[in-house]
């Protein structure tokens, strides 16, 4: 082994250090250690910015930032506050059934938008309801973070790492619909009832509490009902090419940025609140990320590790989704799942290869694993670290410990769910 790749691994156990102790800002930890990849001579400019294999993915990018824009105008709105008070005035103002349907409007909005943006609009609503009501905040916003990642689960577009998987995999966005969505609307039943069972302190009825809920105004939440109306049909289009993607043969990510630019044509909003909700920090860690797994790459090393890989898994395909599945859920606990899955997608694109169409159901067991596996910590995925970070600037301190001992049991619950669907609709 050279020193070259003795550097380079070193920096990217660093990395990954950094990452998941939270010691420093993500971004300058990838940032620096891309740029060390460079110093050592593991990439280039040409491979870090041109190469479709050991470069940035422009693609996941641009997909991230057209939906960041139309995400953004959208919420100009008031459409998410909107949805909020909507169900907690359906619900009658009695708490589990606020939690449930909030549940459910959480996992459809990751679905089409993503689990971070999601999180960032119904959130602090979800903390108004709680405070009109009288109930301990904390249990709903773990739910409703948890019913992210998990709805964020079954398209292409609804939780980063897979847009990390489509992309690397050559995988559409009705192959997401088709494979995940089916077992994502069974674990959120599922999770509905976990929550029932775990949070059940946090249902207390008050009829003086749920009648301050009942007086909230739904309609004097929507701000701008023309930008509205726009939206919604820039937003529907959007989703309809990505179903038909496949079909007029257009990239997801042109896609986007095609809607990015229409609702800015119509909308008119200017640059500061057009360009106010992108969240530039997280691109620039996605694009840290892909370089310096791209050097690894380069050194030859993901290839080594996949022959490897192979050579163990000797065609027994069902035990290497299941292993993936289950070791995509611990690791995606202990690190965030985007660092995790961009890493391992050059080595299971190394494993679909090598093992053709029978191989093929390693993408979805990585990509289980590593989304449902996000709701295992406070650090899995980025949805738990926004919303812990908006519950303390409003003096509500969710703990490490507090998220996690809910997280181990649904990532347990539902990635167990994960075997028997795997094992049944791809192996039997």
């Amino acid at each position: 082994m050279t020193v070259q790749i003795v550097v380079a691994l070193l920096v990217f156990v660093a990395v990954y250090v950094f990452i998941a102790t939270e010691k420093l800002p993500r971004v300058m930890v990838t940032s620096i250690g891309a740029a060390v990849m460079v110093i050592i001579g593991a990439t280039d400019s040409r491979h870090a910015f041109f190469s479709e294999e050991t470069g940035i993915d422009w693609n996941v990018i641009f997909l991230l930032l057209g939906m960041m824009i139309i995400v953004g105008i959208l919420r100009q709105t008031g459409i998410f506050e909107f949805l909020a008070i909507w169900a907690a005035k359906r619900a009658g103002g009695r708490p589990f059934l606020i939690m449930a349907m909030l549940i459910v409007i959480t996992a459809v909005l990751s679905a089409f938008l993503d689990n971070v943006t999601t999180v960032l609009l119904v959130v602090p609503v979800t903390i108004l309801v709680c405070h009109r009501l009288g109930v301990p905040p904390i249990p709903y916003l773990i739910a409703e973070v948890m019913a992210s990642n998990i709805g964020g689960a079954a398209t292409l577009i609804g939780d980063p790492p897979n847009i990390i998987i489509a992309s690397r995999g050559g995988l559409s966005f009705n192959d997401f619909l088709i494979n995940m969505a089916p077992i994502v609307v069974v674990l959120i039943i599922v999770l509905i009832v976990l929550c029932r069972l775990m949070f059940r302190s946090a249902f207390a009825y008050n009829s003086e509490r749920a009648a301050k809920v009942m007086a909230l105004n739904e309609r004097e939440a929507l701000r701008d009902r023309p930008l509205l109306i726009k939206s919604l049909v820039v937003v529907g289009l959007v989703l309809t090419a990505f179903v038909l993607h496949s079909v007029i043969e257009v990239d997801v990510s042109v896609i986007a940025l095609l809607g990015a630019g229409l609702l800015m044509l119509l909308s008119r909003l200017g640059a500061a609140k057009t360009f106010g909700d992108v969240e530039w920090e997280t691109l620039v860690f996605f694009a840290g990320l892909f370089v310096m797994v791209g050097s690894l790459v380069n050194l030859g090393i993901i290839e080594a590790v996949g022959k490897a890989a192979t050579q163990a898994l000797h065609g027994h395909y069902l035990a290497g989704g299941l292993s993936l599945l289950v070791g995509s859920a611990v690791l995606s606990g202990i690190i965030d799942n985007i660092p995790y899955v961009t890493t391992m997608a050059p080595l299971t694109v190394d494993l679909v290869n090598s093992g053709g169409d029978p191989a093929k159901p390693l993408w979805w067991a990585l990509a289980l694993g590593a989304d449902l596996g996000g709701n295992a910590t406070a650090i899995g995925a980025s949805a738990n670290v926004v919303t812990i970070g908006i519950a303390r600037r409003n003096d509500i301190d969710i703990s490490f410990w507090t998220f996690t001992k809910y997280g181990l049991i649904v990532t347990g619950v539902t990635v167990a769910l994960c075997v028997p669907y795997l094992w049944l609709r791809y192996f039997l």
